[in-house]
């Protein structure tokens, strides 16, 4: 019994932290005025291409075969509120850009039960990888120095970044990288 006291109090703690520090990441993103990333960006390297993430309903997510074409990444977790109020407006992203060649992936950073149970009770039609803590040195050397979460960029055709946001999405920000051409 006690244990499960403790671990709901750590729970309750890493939450905190993670929420302070998401809202901490989009104050001072915003301060810093992130957003779209100049058009000279460099390409992500292949180290970035050759990773791999295990799929909530099992196989692989190889990010290897999403390049070519322009690529949103949601970095997310069932315990944070903003990233789970997004998850639908982002399937509708997904589902209405798909056709013009958009694709949409989330990486959860969270338990694999917790990504399982979650997306079994709110299903979502993009593909999603388990990144664990892997997400998070990602998310980070990807330009998240924050650590916070929601967190998500976009990467043109060419596989550079185009844009970052830190913190919970707004429909203007996906309707503004809908109507972008991310040629690159």
């Amino acid at each position: 019994m006690e244990s499960n006291i403790r671990r709901r109090w750590l729970f309750a703690a890493v939450a905190a932290v993670a929420a302070a520090g998401g809202a901490g990441g989009a104050w001072w993103q915003q301060r810093r005025g992130a957003g779209p990333v100049s058009a000279g960006a460099t390409a992500l390297g292949a180290d970035f291409w050759a990773q791999r993430f295990e799929r909530p309903e099992g196989g692989e997510l190889a990010l290897a075969s999403l390049q070519g074409r322009p690529l949103l990444i949601n970095f997310w977790a069932t315990w944070c509120p903003p990233c789970v109020e997004e998850l639908p407006m982002l399937d509708r992203f997904h589902a209405a850009q798909g056709e013009r060649g958009m694709q949409v992936v989330g990486l959860a950073i969270d338990q694999p039960s917790a990504v399982r149970k979650f997306l079994a009770r709110t299903p979502v039609r993009f593909a999603n990888g388990m990144a664990g803590l892997q997400g998070t040195d990602l998310a980070r050397r990807l330009g998240n120095e924050a650590g916070g979460l929601p967190f998500t960029l976009v990467l043109n055709r060419a596989g550079a970044v185009a844009a970052r946001k830190m913190g919970k999405l707004e429909s203007t920000d996906l309707e503004a990288w809908g109507r972008a051409e991310f040629h690159g």
